[in-house]
């Protein structure tokens, strides 16, 4: 059985259906055990495809050519009992959304006891139970929170979740599709170090699907790249990183080596801070804000717990936003970053503390002053999704901020919306004003929902995570528009991500984000330079580096 590769995919051909092309098209590769293979492209390039049909998850009426092999058998021929089994115990697959793998009704506890029951019937739950605490534990989830629910975690909480849900049994092999988009640097690097150490100790393949070269680079062997459907360029990670033969790959490279940018090169992207020219008021100021959460637990934990357990999801954060400023958060999932956000927004109520907006109190805002306020402060999300309807097209989704606020009638509101197109740079923009999100690439939606957080003319723009979820040449690009539409509307920003080289290439200063606090607040390049906090300094040395 040694004598042939792990794993072998030969000639593989994929159309969806109702498509009238191929999504994969002529793939081939082998994957060896102890192996780590990296497969990069960007989104709609047919790599999530690739490893969906591994899996056999695509539509039952998609149509494939050609042999997908296992230690010589043929996966797209396991009958439904044989493909049960192989799900898990032969390979895990770790998906990028982990909602897809969570159900919300269930426990984290509860899931990964169902699949392990599941799968090993004969273990007792004293068995099952140990099991599962010390996949956690890899995870870096802490065993009181095992019986909590997927809305109770952060989204890099809930990959950790889906990632030991993938290890728990074992597998000979792991398909990780984008597993650590949504996670920070220090849990990602924490998460992959594990992958790569169980590969190695268990002999076990990875295949590590992603849009981060600098990852890839650091954590696989070697390197297929796929652009439309094809692998244009595979081989060892410094051939193909020191000496790039196909001119996709020569794009990929400069396209993440344009946001991973020498600290000369910062200067003159980042655009100069800006004083506020109002007596000195800062636009936002945050002053010893707290936001707590009590775990109320099931019903007996309740009778007989004397203390309630309080998560101190932002403990006294305080800082200072100026106009026209770029304000980068850093830190790792479930730090309280995205928390702190909201509870500017007032989507939250604070348990304590103050937020000022030109020296207003959020907080004691009657109702009606506060939506008034709330036309000045948008925000941008990591998923596009989470901003646009999709019964709504391109035009109605920007417009509908403009119509809530009463701030135009429907054919100014139209004129707004074509000329903010044109400024994003969807064009033609009566082509794009008529589309649905479902018709538009990741990017595409990405400078929608930009659009819709523009059209209301903003001071400040909270952005959480808005380009974690792009390939690296759409990311450089969405990045430099925004650094464009900043000096057009002479925006201010709050830039929340957990990509350190992004944050470097984006902001002026950096505040690090640590259990709710922030441990560490200064100028970009002394941070990099002269980190202070031994959190930074971790933050830091877990960042992926591309080394060209």
């Amino acid at each position: 059985m040694n004598s042939h590769p792990l794993f072998c995919v030969d000639k593989i051909r994929i159309q969806y259906p109702h498509s009238n092309y191929w999504a994969v098209d002529d793939v081939s590769f082998t994957l060896n055990r102890g192996e780590k293979l990296g497969l990069v492209g960007e989104s709609g390039c047919g790599k999530s495809t690739l490893g969906r049909a591994v899996m056999k998850l695509l539509p039952s009426l998609t149509q494939i050519e050609g042999q997908i092999t296992f230690e010589g058998k043929s996966v797209l021929e396991l009958t439904s009992e044989a493909l049960r089994r192989f799900r898990g115990e032969v390979v895990g697959l770790v998906f990028q959304d982990p909602m897809t793998r969570l159900d919300p009704l269930m426990t984290i506890g509860e899931h990964c006891l169902e699949t392990l029951q599941a799968h090993q019937p004969q273990l007792s739950r004293r068995e099952a139970e140990k099991r599962v605490l010390e996949t956690l534990e890899k995870v870096k989830i802490p065993p009181n929170r095992w019986q909590q629910y997927p809305h109770e975690f952060s989204g890099g909480m809930r990959q950790r979740v889906a990632i030991a849900l993938a290890l728990l049994l074992n597998p000979k092999m792991i398909i990780a599709d984008e597993p650590t988009t949504a996670l920070d640097v220090t849990v990602a690097a924490e998460i992959l170090q594990e992958l790569t150490r169980l590969c190695e100790q268990e002999n076990m393949a990875l295949l590590l699907i992603s849009h981060d070269l600098a990852m890839v680079g650091e954590y696989c062997d070697r390197l297929a790249v796929m652009n439309g459907g094809k692998i244009v360029e595979m081989g060892s990670i410094k051939d193909l990183l020191d000496h790039p033969h196909h001119e996709y790959t020569k794009s990929l490279l400069a396209a993440a080596l344009h946001v991973q940018v020498t600290e000369e090169q910062t200067v003159q992207n980042t655009p100069t801070l800006r004083q506020s020219t109002q007596s000195g008021i800062p636009l936002l100021k945050v002053d010893n804000l707290q936001q707590y959460f009590t775990l109320e637990g099931n019903f007996i934990q309740q009778i007989f717990s004397k203390e309630k357990k309080v998560i101190k999801a932002v403990d006294g954060v305080s800082f200072e936003l100026k106009v026209g400023e770029i304000l980068g958060l850093v830190g790792e999932s479930g730090c309280g970053k995205s928390t702190l956000s909201r509870t500017i927004l007032q989507l939250l109520q604070p348990t304590g503390g103050t937020v000022e907006l030109f020296g207003k109190n959020l907080i004691t805002l009657p109702p009606n002053e506060l939506r008034q306020k709330r036309r000045e402060m948008q925000m941008i999300f990591q998923d596009p999704n989470a901003c646009l309807n999709p019964l709504m097209t391109v035009g109605e989704s920007i417009a509908d901020p403009l119509l809530i606020h009463q701030l135009a009638n429907q054919q100014e509101a139209k004129e707004q919306v074509l000329m903010m197109l044109e400024r994003v740079k969807l064009t033609p923009v009566d082509d794009y004003y008529y589309r649905y999100p479902s018709d538009l690439s990741g990017g595409q939606q990405q400078r929608v929902a930009i659009a819709r957080a523009l059209i209301t003319k903003p001071k400040l723009v909270i952005c959480d995570e808005p380009v974690s979820m792009l390939d690296a040449s759409v990311q450089a690009q969405v990045l430099d528009l925004m650094l464009e539409l900043k000096i057009d509307f002479n925006l201010t920003y709050l830039f929340i991500t957990h990509d350190l080289w992004v944050a470097k290439f984006f902001c002026d200063r950096i505040a690090v984000m640590n259990s709710g606090k922030i441990v560490e607040i200064d100028d970009t390049q002394t941070l990099f330079k002269h980190p202070k906090h031994p959190y930074t300094q971790k933050l830091l040395n877990a960042a992926p580096l591309l080394a060209i």
